[in-house]
């Protein structure tokens, strides 16, 4: 299954070989089969970007913080969380490759009560600093059991983060929230003393993994 959001990408990138497959093939047909190959390797990487597995946690649970996102976990450590608490928390940060899935999912049940975009730079992802001056937005879900923050943020190649929730909006555990373009990656803010069950260099899958447990 392909995301909503890759289709424009993909319909141009059609297009466009098309397109450059008449060119080549009038001024310079000898390269037509070469033209096409590059294109077809382009066509398929963006595909392979753009997939959305369908995903279903085994059941919802209060307690139970799944995966937001697949990828690698970077970092597990408490931080002082200042946009939103403005204390320390808890961060679980997952790194997303552009080979990996990107779409963002719920990590627990609750009403949304913040989310907020914020522009800014395009450090690589797994630069500490790219957390509070990429580009990002960052979304706090209130569940039966607390509030946590989970934040999407932009990395060297993200050019464009998408939310699909705005505040006062009730979400379930385990939806799609939002998609991030090529890499980039996800901090989670737990309460300190959260249950972590996984460790770093772990990968998880989102709406798969239970990362914690509150």
């Amino acid at each position: 299954m392909i995301h909503k959001e890759g289709y424009p990408t993909l319909i141009l990138l059609f297009v466009l070989s098309l397109a450059g497959g008449l060119f080549v093939n009038i001024f310079k047909p000898s390269l037509l089969i070469f033209f096409l190959i590059v294109m077809g390797v382009f066509f398929l990487f963006f595909l392979n970007f753009f997939r959305n597995p369908t995903r279903k946690i085994p059941a919802l649970s209060d307690g139970k913080v799944y995966a937001p996102a697949d990828g690698k976990v970077v970092v597990i450590e408490n931080t002082l969380e200042q946009e939103f608490f403005k204390d320390e928390r808890l961060q679980i940060s997952i790194f997303m490759s552009p080979l990996n899935v990107h779409v963002n999912r719920n990590p627990i049940s609750g009403i949304i009560s913040y989310n907020k975009y914020h522009k800014g730079k395009y450090l690589a992802a797994w630069n500490p600093k790219s957390s509070t001056e990429n580009e990002r937005n960052t979304t706090v879900v209130k569940g039966p059991k607390g509030e946590i923050l989970f934040r999407q943020i932009a990395g060297a190649l993200a050019r464009r983060i998408v939310s699909y929730v705005k505040k006062g909006d009730q979400v379930i555990q385990g939806e799609d929230m939002g998609f991030i373009k090529l890499g980039s990656r996800v901090d989670i803010f737990l309460p300190v003393g959260t249950k972590v069950n996984v460790k770093l260099d772990d990968f998880v899958y989102g709406a798969t993994d239970v990362i914690a447990e509150l």
